[in-house]
């Protein structure tokens, strides 16, 4: 099993600079059993809300089945010495089946986020048969990536990312982050492709992106002003913050940092392969110490609430972080804490929803796939 998540979950560690012990497994023993419990009470309510072609939520939106396969995929209680259970392989032959002549994996619209979660699904299986679905989709996802006016420059302020694609052209820091996500864990499957050269990522390009969602001066060429409780925090994309603006004392106006593409921030940046003494990475880290809660997403209160625990929860595990420290130096057991507000509000048929229907998250199967998919992460991450 461990060696199936590993590939799926973000285990790049930025290093012991950022690591801190935490308590030992003995102490985590009871929260893992009940964490284990309410994945799989999660994955049974998922299961009986499959259609019967196979799919989940939306037909048009294959990333709803895929966020699903792989919370199925990484349950603790799968035996994978055996056969996939029937409804799991259903799943996965209408994922497949979703694939275009262009290597996308959609039915309509929102094409690079339905192929990023696709890839992530089927990396979750782990079949050589997949395989060159996987290595058509990477290149799908790479042909996404923004490059408008001079080529190669990063000369307009979405060069670099990735957008939903279609009639959402510009990049966004969300599509971005699940598309280096995906590209990040299946780079291994082009590298051993014998097929042929495969194509790859600008990654610097990616970067400079990654940093102009920084409300960061230093780093970020169009940032015009940045609060001094927003600095280190991400932005939706440059120019755009869902948390709106706030305006200075000198009369400027600067955006407001927020936690779930903050954490997405971090996690991105992780990927493009930045180290843990770049200012960067020590900036968003003090922010998310200095704005750390469980209680809301940062900035948008309970808008995208179980979208920022899954990317809160990636990223920290990614950057090797077992307490984070605030700024009056207590270090919190982020794991723990979160592990346990998790199951308590698990509702009686296996579900989480959110009452904030913002990013579809008044969604059962979306936010119990969320949900499925943070308790996993946490419950493999345990530190040993």
């Amino acid at each position: 099993m461990k060696t199936i998540l590993t590939c799926a979950v973000a285990v790049v560690t930025l290093g012991s600079s950022v690591h801190l012990s935490a308590q030992t497994p003995s102490e985590y023993l009871s929260l893992r059993l009940e964490m284990e419990r309410a994945i799989r009470k999660g994955n049974t309510f998922l299961q009986s809300r499959q259609n019967k072609e196979g799919f989940w939520g939306e037909k048009e939106t294959p990333a709803l089945s895929a966020l699903v396969l792989a919370a199925m995929m990484h349950d603790p209680g799968l035996d994978y010495t055996k056969a996939h259970p029937a409804h799991i392989e259903k799943g996965f032959g209408w994922l497949v089946r979703q694939q275009k002549d262009d290597g996308g994996i959609y039915v309509k619209g929102l094409a690079t986020y339905n192929t990023s979660s696709s890839i992530m699904a089927l990396l979750a299986r782990g079949r050589k048969e997949d395989e060159p679905v996987i290595l058509k989709a990477r290149e799908f996802l790479i042909n996404q990536q923004t490059d408008w006016g001079n080529k190669g420059t990063a000369d307009n302020k979405y060069d670099g990312g990735v957008g939903y694609g279609g009639t959402y052209a510009h990049s966004d820091l969300s599509n971005t982050y699940l598309a280096l996500e995906a590209l990040y864990h299946s780079r291994q499957i082009a590298k051993d492709n014998k097929t042929g050269q495969q194509p790859e990522l600008d990654w610097k390009a990616a970067l400079s992106f990654i940093s102009r969602c920084q409300n960061l001066e230093s780093t970020n060429d169009q940032a015009t002003a940045v609060a001094e409780e927003d600095e280190g925090g991400f932005v939706y994309f440059p120019g755009d913050s869902k948390a709106g603006e706030r305006e200075l004392k000198d009369g400027r106006v600067a955006l407001r940092s927020y936690g779930s593409m903050s954490y997405a921030g971090l996690l991105s940046m992780i990927y493009a392969d930045l180290k843990p003494d770049d200012k960067r990475v020590k900036s968003v880290l003090k922010w998310l110490g200095e704005n750390y809660t469980l209680k809301e997403n940062p900035g948008l209160g309970q808008q995208g609430l179980y979208y920022y625990y899954h990317a809160m929860t990636k990223s920290l595990v990614a950057a090797g972080i077992d307490l984070l420290e605030r700024p009056d130096g207590t270090k919190v057991d982020w794991r723990k804490n979160l592990g346990r507000l998790l199951v308590s509000n698990q509702g009686k048929n296996g579900s989480w929803v959110n009452e904030n229907s913002r990013w579809w998250e008044n969604d059962d199967i979306l936010v119990t796939s969320y949900v499925v998919l943070t308790l996993q992460q946490l419950y493999y991450s345990i530190p040993e």
